[in-house]
């Protein structure tokens, strides 16, 4: 039932339906009502609850992420009413590091602009190979690395800008090069031929 409410994302019935369980069955433990538990704190801006109900459970990995999630955005909310203002990126990466994750929703992994290190590896390996993969190999790498069909898609978009972006202004240099090379040699020919001109004018005069 918990499942089912969250994947629906009812919060309020799920709420309602956690407040008609036996205290029995919420002490014991069980994941998914602790993950419901934690998402119906999350909507309900309960962050002291939300914290210490994700501190005090190994959650399974699959749902690492979308922990996570929650995690930095509760404190995000909290500094952001505090503050009276919206977070920039580095009021963010300074409140990630001020609140790092709990054991209990990581894995230990380094996440690099939300992707691990063992996904930007797989991403880079296949870029290698082809810079423009097929449908079916983008879902192959995103079921390898974890990542969504839009995730890779992205990467790939966003990596093939990058590597474009230097090219584009080296070509760009060695045109203005090349320019700049013609007006010298124009300068240098358009003297020469001035100096000759004025040799054979002065010839002239002296004959």
């Amino acid at each position: 039932m918990c499942e089912a409410l969250q994947q629906a994302g009812n919060i309020e019935r799920l709420g309602r339906f956690l407040w008609s369980l036996p205290p029995s069955e919420l002490l014991r433990g069980n994941e998914s009502v602790l993950r419901a538990q934690a998402l119906v704190a999350f909507h309900r801006g309960n962050y002291k609850e939300l914290y210490s109900i994700l501190e005090s459970h190994n959650f399974d990995q699959q749902y690492h992420n979308d922990l996570q999630q929650m995690w930095y955005k509760a404190h995000y909310r909290e500094a952001e009413k505090i503050r009276g203002r919206p977070l920039g990126a580095v009021d963010k990466y300074r409140l990630r590091r001020k609140f790092p994750l709990p054991k209990t929703i990581w894995d230990g992994e380094e996440t690099i602009y939300c992707f691990k290190e063992k996904s930007r590896i797989a991403l880079k390996d296949c870029y290698k190979r082809n810079r423009y993969p097929t449908p079916d190999e983008k879902r192959g790498l995103a079921k390898k690395t974890g990542l969504t069909l839009t995730q890779v898609s992205n990467w790939f978009k966003n990596r093939r800008q990058r590597d474009r972006t230097p090219h584009h202004y080296r070509r760009c240099e060695l045109k203005r090069f090349s320019y700049k090379n013609i007006e010298i040699n124009l300068l240098l020919i358009s003297s020469v031929y001035f100096l000759q001109l004025m040799e054979s004018f002065s010839n002239i005069l002296m004959d």
